[in-house]
């Protein structure tokens, strides 16, 4: 690895003299600079990003503050980490994953530390702690998500009121009035998930401007999950006639399943459709109309707006792409 002092000798200039260069502090001609980068490019130096970010430089270096929790669903979470990461070399970024449950503190140590240029967070709640870190560093950033008080903050989201209400009117629109939804796990719930709340909102919302009746049942991490809840919502009373699936691809392959051992006949007698689904309901056992989440898209946005506020762009507002409804020949009128 080379060091400060080879440069230093490259370059002819004293070893005080590289790293005032490299800081900014003090004025250095012209000519002597000209050695230095000289040096620097000849030799292959690499100044540690603390140097480069008190000289005005960039590390290039994206945080992906991305916590990982234990209902949360490996998969999904690896497909945003992904997309991040496949749009941030584009831009030739490296991405550093800030996962630890503790969301503030990993942005701290490498803001403090000017390890990156900015951040992405992802798996944003409503209360988000984040955000008043981000004010209080002045990190240029970008959410995958739209936390609460985030006004002058970039961040991108689903739609997710209009989702539900979508996934919603589709099945009234069939003739259902007696509608189940699978969701994600009570904890999702008790981190108070920006997202579901929404979703949660425009499906009250639907249901009650449609005369539909909502049965819900929330599907939790474990294994057997997915057909317990799609037992419960047909053993009910009164059965309900469809089901809205707001939760992970396991749980809605196991429910497919069982509704194969219960020799239900999809859509004849019960309609299914995925809303807001972080898979390609296509490719499922039973294709299921519905709503894909943009997760590509949203992070392109994200990662683009993060370095826009890099470059002084001030990058910033919330942006709710639009859902899109995929008919996969999920859903029919009801037979009861």
């Amino acid at each position: 690895m080379v060091t400060i002092n080879e440069v230093a000798k490259a370059a002819g200039v004293s070893i005080s003299t590289v790293s005032y260069a490299l800081s900014g502090k003090r004025t250095i001609s012209q000519t002597t600079r000209q050695r230095i980068d000289r040096a620097i490019r000849d030799l292959g130096y690499r100044p540690h990003a603390g140097a480069r970010m008190l000289a005005g430089a960039r590390t290039h270096i994206l945080a992906l503050s991305a916590p990982l929790h234990s209902d949360g669903h490996l998969p999904t979470h690896m497909r945003f980490v992904t997309a991040v990461v496949q749009v941030a070399r584009e831009h030739e970024y490296d991405v550093l994953l800030l996962a630890t449950d503790d969301e503030t503190s990993g942005i701290r140590r490498v803001a403090d530390s000017s390890l990156v240029d900015g951040v992405v967070a992802m798996g944003v709640s409503e209360r988000d702690e984040r955000v008043p870190l981000i004010r209080e560093l002045g990190v240029p950033a970008a959410f995958i998500g739209v936390p609460d008080e985030a006004d002058g903050l970039a961040c991108v989201d689903l739609d997710f009121d209009a989702a539900a209400r979508m996934a919603l009117d589709r099945l009234a629109d069939a003739g259902h009035r007696v509608v189940g939804m699978i969701g994600h796990p009570h904890g999702y719930l008790d981190r108070r998930q920006g997202f579901l709340a929404r979703f949660e909102h425009g499906l009250d919302a639907a249901a009650s401007a449609r005369g539909v009746r909502l049965v819900r049942q929330w599907a939790e991490v474990e294994r057997g999950s997915g057909a317990r809840a799609i037992d419960a919502l047909l053993d009910g009373e009164p059965r309900v006639t469809a089901v809205i699936f707001h939760s992970n691809e396991p749980v809605v392959e196991e429910a497919e399943r069982r509704l194969a051992e219960r020799g239900v006949d999809v859509p004849g007698e019960l309609s299914l459709v995925a809303a807001a689904a972080s898979y390609d309901p296509a490719d499922l056992a039973v294709p299921l109309s519905g709503i894909t989440l943009p997760l590509e898209r949203m992070c392109r946005i994200a990662v683009e707006s993060a370095l826009a506020n890099v470059g002084g762009g001030g990058a910033g507002g919330h942006e709710l792409l639009a859902p899109e409804y995929v008919d996969r020949g999920s859903v029919s009128a009801p037979r009861r």
